[in-house]
């Protein structure tokens, strides 16, 4: 049985984590929090490194960010449908691990993949919160569980977000876990091996950083990464606690 975690960041593909919500899911790690990480696929259909190579990228990510779990559900790259199967699949994942809160990708994207896999995310953790659905873990039936709070993280298309996280005291681990994917984002200054691809042009990173800055900015920190809370609005009872601090910018 696995220990419950704090946080359950899904993506669809191993590195889409560390791309869009890795400082988020760093800081969180750096204030002491249990952070998981789900990926639907293997990316076997990636233009760049092999299935072993991103599995081996991914270990080391996880490592850099401090997870304290990382599993991959093995759906097919390039077909994340929206079936009982694949669902049960996530149902038992959010059962396993009962987080508090859940990351999930955008509602819209470049990518298909990444659409499909919200999709499919946001119905099977709504459903994981259901009596009549049943699942086992070792042959152990579950025990219902849906996190309090859904988060999406922004891909490759912006949206408004709800709010954004000062990510500036992890920007730097955020980056070695991106690079620890070197199949697919060379570092700075390295001669690029394999087909250039979007992601594996250098400005794709430089952009990530900018968007970072420009959020970070809006808030008056260094870097910053924008959600979008799917379950709005959210209440508070306490006004001024909620809000400390004043703006930098008025």
């Amino acid at each position: 049985m696995a220990d419950p975690v704090d946080v359950l960041a899904f993506a669809a593909h191993p590195d889409d984590v560390e791309v869009f919500a890795g400082g988020t899911v760093a800081t969180l790690v750096r204030q002491g929090y249990r952070v998981a990480v789900v990926d639907l696929t293997r990316g076997e259909l990636g233009s760049r490194g092999t299935v072993e190579e991103r599995a081996r990228e991914a270990r080391n990510a996880s490592r850099i960010l401090g997870l304290h779990s990382r599993e991959n559900l093995g759906l097919p790259d390039g077909d994340i449908a929206d079936t009982s199967e694949n669902r049960w699949r996530v149902i038992r994942t959010v059962r396993k691990y009962r987080p508090h809160l859940a990351l999930i990708g955008a509602p819209d994207c470049r990518h298909p993949d990444h659409v499909d896999a919200t999709r499919l995310l946001a119905k099977a953790i709504w459903q994981s919160g259901l009596v009549q659905i049943t699942s086992l873990e070792e042959g152990v039936p579950q025990e219902p569980w849906r996190p309090a709070h859904v988060f999406h993280y922004m891909q490759h298309r912006p949206f408004e977000p709800t709010l954004v996280v000062d990510v500036s005291e992890a920007w730097e681990v955020r980056m070695e876990a991106l690079y620890a994917f070197a199949s697919q984002f060379p570092r700075p200054g390295s001669a690029p091996e394999g087909p250039t691809t979007f992601i594996s042009d250098p400005a794709f990173v430089d952009s990530l950083e900018a968007r970072a800055r420009e959020w970070g900015f809006r808030i008056g920190v260094r870097y910053g990464e924008p959600l979008l809370y799917r379950q709005g609005p959210f209440g508070v009872t306490d006004l001024v606690s909620a809000f400390p601090g004043a703006r930098p910018h008025r």
